[in-house]
């Protein structure tokens, strides 16, 4: 099958090794892979904060660059979520452009959720490696918009990974795109409970889905002293790249 691969433009900017264990894996279940070169964002941070010009500009874009492929691919929840639910909303006053949406939304998947779902990857690239003891954390819009949860997990239980479930996995990491920005006190409330959360359990890394979570999470370990527990996406740790 011919698989379109939405990199996302944080990935490319600050961790383009998550975007190359997503390659390798979906290429170890077989698929032919076509990353756009002209991709660039799926327009979810314009959307949230209300500039619908904008993110209507880059949904158009998006759906032109991607619809003619089998699948599309996007390892992130919140842009997954983004294109699969609010991209709707963003057409709703035209129906031709609705109509290309609604044909293209149903091929549109997360990346654990395509690899378990669809492909029904078993033979893993890292199976057998581990970061140690691992705990997971849902990320909001994979989880709430996209029905993603069980599907990492299996996977990682696939490669021979135990999950440690921490407190409250499913809560969120406090980042929320731009509202860790115009809520910069609240965000780090939040971080700092899901912080305790993965010491609690005694984690070695925790392991999740979305890289604007990856940043947060990490981001707030280093800044309060903790330089040991690792942040990894799944992908990386599916893949082996850890």
């Amino acid at each position: 099958m011919r698989v379109g691969l939405f990199v996302t433009c944080l990935i490319d900017a600050m961790r383009p090794e998550i975007g190359f264990s997503t390659l390798k894996l979906l290429e170890a279940a077989g698929c032919e892979v076509v990353v756009p070169e002209s991709q660039t964002c799926c327009g979810q941070p314009a959307y949230s904060s209300g500039d619908r010009k904008a993110a209507r500009a880059l949904a158009e874009k998006f759906v032109e660059e991607f619809e003619n492929f089998d699948y599309v691919v996007i390892p992130s929840g919140s842009c997954g979520g983004n294109v699969k639910t609010h991209y709707a909303d963003l057409f709703s006053d035209d129906p031709v452009w609705l109509a290309r949406m609604q044909r293209l939304a149903p091929r549109v998947y997360e990346l654990t959720d395509f690899l378990q779902s669809v492909v029904k990857l078993d033979k893993l690239p890292g199976q057998g490696k581990s970061p140690g003891k691992v705990t997971y954390h849902d990320s909001c819009c994979g989880l709430r918009e996209l029905g993603v949860q069980q599907q990492p997990r299996e996977l990682l239980g696939k490669a021979g990974i135990e999950i440690t479930e921490m407190k409250d996995s499913r809560q969120c990491c406090g980042f929320g795109g731009t509202f860790s920005i115009k809520y910069g006190n609240i965000s780090s409330a939040i971080v700092d409970e899901k912080c305790a959360n993965i010491h609690d359990c005694g984690a070695d890394a925790v392991v999740l889905g979305d890289l604007g979570c990856m940043l947060n999470i990490e981001g707030r370990l280093r800044r309060t002293g903790d330089d040991k527990t690792r942040v990894l996406h799944v992908a990386q740790v599916l893949a082996g790249d850890i």
